[in-house]
């Protein structure tokens, strides 16, 4: 039974920083590739960051490059995004994303709140 669960959301004033964490089971995780999206309200959901299964490559959306930061630790079976220099349009549910190139990124977790307001 695969369980990906957020965790670190919250609010947040602008300019201010989180770091959210995905816990994985059910699955083996040091060989899935892994991914962070966000969804706003009446908006789509949003690619922020990539990472392969060994921690060894990542990729950012435009919109993540240069403020988020993606990482992983598989003896934890956790990834990570650290989110810096935080916007009120940052505010969304953030969840993640686990799965490989067979059998394509099909498992979700529930999704953390991130608001930030002053």
């Amino acid at each position: 039974q695969v369980q990906l669960v957020e965790s670190g959301g919250g609010l947040v004033q602008p300019g201010g920083s989180l770091r959210l964490a995905c816990a994985g089971t059910g699955f083996a995780f040091d060989n899935y590739g892994m991914r962070w999206y966000r969804q706003a309200p009446r908006k789509a959901r949003e690619f922020l960051a990539a990472i392969g299964s060994a921690g060894g490559s990542t990729s950012y959306a435009d919109s993540a490059k240069g403020r988020f930061t993606i990482s992983r630790d598989n003896a934890k079976n956790t990834v990570y995004l650290q989110m810096n220099s935080l916007k009120p349009e940052d505010t969304a549910v953030y969840y993640c994303n686990a799965g490989t190139q067979r059998s394509g990124y099909v498992y979700w977790g529930q999704g953390t709140q991130v608001t930030v307001s002053s």
